[in-house]
């Protein structure tokens, strides 16, 4: 592992003065991803600054919703009843994303901030710009089965891993951060980027800018988050899908949907959110709606059967929320989000 110094601060203020002084130093919380990309050589920071005894540790109510402080854990998070009851979507993709032993330990703001699992990415061996930038792009031309469908570059095709992030972008949150420059708010669908040309950017965060809570507003509709895997223990999705309807009588008011492990960030899919609103919820309109969230996928050699597994997910998962068809567990559980070890059944092209 490459040399380090590490370092804890009393104050947010002192922290972010810490890491912005130090073009490679870095934040630390759970360390649950981080230290493995240390441990891996992919990472070679300066200066660890550890956040995790700064004040951020409560779920309050805000402005009608709720607001996480950055160091709740995933575990706090996902059994908060106030969550469980309110944004289910969160809670099911909290427990299905991993083990009680990572969840006790990841912080809601680092959890967001995850690198990608492209297995080029984490290997120093194989070109990657996310990794070394200008030294190319191993997964364009090599197994690229997980790779994106939408938004990829050029210099990059890789995802975003995160589930809890997908929930988020769904649900409408926002970011709170304390930077250089003082705080801001950052919508989260914003926080994270396209590759472009600059794939080693993974959010719009400055160097330096350190979140300090998510927020999530009010919201009387209901929500969900479903994910295939490759086996039923924790594994990363294949494909994702959060969904957040709220009704309007017999017609759905507003329908928002994020799709997961499709892009380099939590892909909102626009159009079937405007086809959806105003409709009676019915399949035939859930799977037109799949099929305009999928029309502009740009699939790889190997990815390909993430379009008609990615449209079925989205289909059982808009049943699911409205109601049309049973969640396979309760709400807000790991049970109502994965389908995983049965994930052969949602690749077969409809």
């Amino acid at each position: 592992m490459h040399p380090f110094q590490y370092q804890r601060t009393e104050t947010a203020d002192q922290a972010v003065a810490a890491v912005a002084q130090d073009p490679a130093g870095t934040f630390i919380a759970g360390g649950t991803s981080h230290v493995d990309l240390m441990k891996e050589g992919v990472l070679h920071p300066s200066l660890l600054v550890d956040v995790s005894g700064l004040p951020f540790k409560q779920i309050t109510a805000h402005e009608g919703g709720v607001r996480i402080g950055a160091g709740v854990s995933n575990t706090a998070a996902a059994t908060s009843a106030d969550i469980r009851q309110r944004y289910p979507a969160v809670s099911e993709a909290l427990l299905a994303g991993a083990s009680t032993q990572i969840r006790n330990m990841a912080s809601m703001g680092g959890n967001p901030l995850q690198r990608t699992r492209c297995p080029y990415f984490r290997d120093p061996t194989q070109a990657c710009n996310k990794r070394e930038p200008g030294s190319g792009c191993a997964a364009i031309g090599g197994y690229n089965h997980v790779h994106a469908l939408f938004g990829a570059s050029a210099a990059c095709v890789a995802t975003h891993p995160s589930d809890l992030a997908v929930a988020l972008s769904a649900l409408d949150a926002r970011v709170q951060t304390l930077g250089p420059d003082g705080p801001r708010t950052i919508a989260f669908p914003d926080l994270h980027r396209l590759p472009g040309d600059q794939p080693h950017r993974d959010t719009v965060l400055a160097h330096g800018e350190l979140i300090t809570s998510i927020d999530l507003p009010a919201f009387s509709g209901r929500s969900h988050y479903l994910k295939v895997r490759e086996r039923a223990s924790y594994a990363y999705a294949l494909v994702s899908c959060a969904v957040a309807l709220e009704m309007n009588g017999s017609t759905i008011g507003r329908a928002r949907v994020a799709l997961g492990a499709v892009a380099s960030k939590p892909w909102r899919v626009t159009a079937a959110e405007a086809l959806l609103a105003g409709q009676v919820p019915t399949e035939p309109l859930f799977r037109a709606a799949a099929d305009a969230a999928f029309a502009d996928a740009r699939p790889l050699e190997h990815n390909a059967y993430k379009i008609p597994m990615g449209r079925n997910l989205m289909v059982r998962a808009l049943l699911e929320t409205n109601g049309l068809q049973p969640l396979q567990g309760p709400a807000g559980t790991a049970f109502a989000a994965s389908v995983g070890g049965v994930a052969g059944q949602f690749a077969v092209p409809r």
